[in-house]
């Protein structure tokens, strides 16, 4: 069986402070916060998870906000770029939000049939926005009062991978069931299935790039979509058969997942698609209060003293979280 990947399934970075980072993914980028959780294998950190309203696979980036770990460095082996989807008239409207806001993006750039303007978070993360021209992203944004649902944020756009040479790279996304979508100076493009925002990766080729040192201000891995878990176990095995070092199957609550690395160093994931973060609690619900998958459930009150209070908008929650 041929892994057929239909997308990315979430991006997830390391943060520095979590109320900062709260702040910027709620107030400034308009997400909805669907999870309030910890890092399962670090239960004293907080596991901060965004997306549309219901969390979907291809809608998500997620955190881990250690507070007062060092600035990573962005490079080689690295996601060095995470892409959002937004409507095509509305770049200018994005640049004024996020100046607002004491945010400079950059120029907008032309890239083959995309405009983009790239900034930073508050630790430093490199983020995108872009809009296609052409077919518009019919998938349903986050409606939160804050920022108008003609400019709002559609979901993942694309990932940039930066890699000193691309080809051994390149045979891993193909093999993952991704195919070449064009090339434009040093980025190659590839995209899976019909391709389109949430299904894209770009190859960036910097050969005189530092390698990338992954902490605060940068992605820690990137995760692309299984339907089932059934399929996962066939697509483990499959990877294992091609030589790939791949985890055992560990259970993120809200879905299954495997990691491996692709040969220039990017830590990747693929992720089932269910069972999505409603089984926890209802989905108006979402983010409300701290969810511990049940291993960890024994030992909340400790957890909860060890983690710091969030302060959450009262458009996503009028709750404290953490106390």
């Amino acid at each position: 069986m041929a892994i057929q990947t239909t997308g990315l399934h979430h991006v997830t970075a390391i943060g520095g402070d979590p109320q900062h980072n709260v702040d910027f993914y709620l107030r400034v980028l308009g997400l909805r916060l669907v999870k309030t959780t910890v890092n399962f294998d670090d239960p004293g950190t907080y596991h901060l998870y965004y997306g549309d309203e219901a969390g979907r696979p291809g809608s998500l980036i997620t955190f881990f906000p250690w507070q007062g770990a060092p600035r990573g460095r962005v490079g080689n082996g690295q996601a060095t770029e995470t892409a959002f989807s937004v409507p095509e008239p509305s770049l200018g409207w994005w640049r004024q939000h996020l100046a607002d806001h004491g945010i400079a993006a950059g120029a907008v750039e032309q890239r083959a049939e995309e405009d983009a303007i790239t900034f930073r978070d508050p630790d430093g993360l490199v983020l995108t926005l872009v809009a296609h021209h052409g077919t518009p992203d019919d998938r349903d944004p986050w409606d939160n009062g804050i920022i108008p649902a003609e400019h709002a944020v559609r979901g993942l756009h694309s990932v940039t991978l930066s890699v000193p040479t691309p080809d051994a790279t390149v045979d891993l996304l193909e093999r993952i069931g991704l195919h070449s979508a064009g090339t434009e100076g040093n980025r190659l493009r590839y995209a899976a299935g019909a391709g389109g925002p949430g299904a894209l990766v770009d190859v960036l080729v910097t050969p005189q790039a530092p390698a990338g040192l992954v902490a605060v201000g940068t992605v820690h891995h990137i995760a692309w979509r299984a339907p089932d878990e059934a399929t996962q176990v066939e697509w483990r095995n499959e990877l294992l058969g091609q030589g790939e070092r791949v985890t055992e199957i560990r259970d993120r609550q809200y879905f299954r997942s495997i990691y491996f690395r692709e040969p220039a160093g990017t830590l990747l994931e693929i992720a089932t698609d269910n069972p999505g973060f409603a089984i926890d609690e209802p989905l108006l619900e979402l983010g409300r209060s701290l969810r511990l998958p049940p291993w960890l459930e024994p030992n909340r009150a400790q957890i909860r003293a060890a983690l710091p209070t969030l302060e959450l908008p009262s458009e996503n929650n009028p709750e404290r979280v953490g106390q």
